[in-house]
């Protein structure tokens, strides 16, 4: 399987990468947006290394290391204890990750910038910022996060919502987050091209998080239980549902430049580029 995926994704994909730096004279920013369990930290960490061997000084940035900071997070909580998780719109610093992709982007700089990552184990996993990654630039920039390159839907689209969201406290919810994503949109026109990772079944996720989580305990590390990845993916579906705001991109040739279907055994399905004609 990795033998195949190297063949018929990985590396046509790097190239292809590739020359779309070499057709533009910054930093490219490829976003790569991808639920749960669809390999989207996985791929970027394989085209960093394949970018590099072409010469390309690359950089993978998650959405998770834009997060505010744990303190600012429970002071957001407080505003809105609806917010129990990170992850949702309105949980990360967006003028951090506009100063960042703005710096990356200066043509010849010299000055070290650093880069922030997360680290998801501080304060018994609630998260904080790590130690930063210091960088003198780069020639392409890995975008990556669950719902990077996400925009507002139409507010009638929660009149009728799809499960999870059920009560009038889940639209309500759904509704804010989807005004909290107009706050998105500036780090969102920074991206130069958007890859889709879309599993065939979203509700797969919740399937390969519990895969992962017991792998995790069986290691001898902490793990959610059943119970607990049950919610916790449900609350990410009721924040921003999968059929509402995802699904639609996969026809959107305005804002996607290609879409990779992940099976259910997260191998890679169909390849395909949004139609210009939908």
């Amino acid at each position: 399987m990795l033998e195949a995926a190297l063949r018929h994704l990985w590396l046509p994909l790097a190239e292809q990468i590739a020359s779309y730096r070499q057709a533009q004279s910054t930093t490219l920013i490829q976003g790569i947006l991808g639920g749960q369990g669809t390999g989207k930290t996985t791929l970027a960490k394989i085209l960093t290394l394949i970018l590099s061997h072409l010469g390309y000084r690359t950089l993978s940035l998650s959405l998770d290391d834009l997060y505010k900071t744990y303190s600012d997070r429970l002071a957001l909580q407080q505003q809105d204890p609806r917010l129990i998780w990170r992850g949702p719109p309105g949980t990360h610093d967006i003028q951090l990750g506009l100063e960042i992709l703005d710096r990356l982007r200066q043509p010849n700089t010299d000055s070290p910038i650093a880069i922030p990552r997360f680290d998801k184990s501080a304060w018994h996993g609630a998260g904080d910022r790590g130690t930063p990654e210091i960088v003198s630039g780069a020639d392409v920039i890995l975008f990556e996060g669950w719902f990077v390159g996400v925009r507002p839907i139409d507010p009638a689209s929660f009149d009728y919502p799809p499960p999870p969201i059920k009560s009038f406290a889940d639209r309500q919810f759904a509704r804010d987050m989807n005004t909290r994503l107009q706050e998105y949109l500036p780090l969102w026109d920074k991206l130069d091209r958007l890859i889709v990772l879309y599993p065939v079944d979203y509700r797969l996720s919740k399937q390969w998080r519990k895969d992962a989580e017991h792998q995790a305990i069986a290691m001898g590390k902490m793990g959610m239980t059943d119970v607990q990845i049950e919610q916790f993916v449900e609350y990410f579906w009721k924040s921003l549902h999968p059929d509402l705001f995802i699904k639609p991109l996969l026809q959107d040739s305005r804002r996607v430049d290609l879409v990779i279907e992940i099976n259910c055994d997260r191998s890679v399905g169909k390849i395909y580029r949004p139609s210009k004609f939908t």
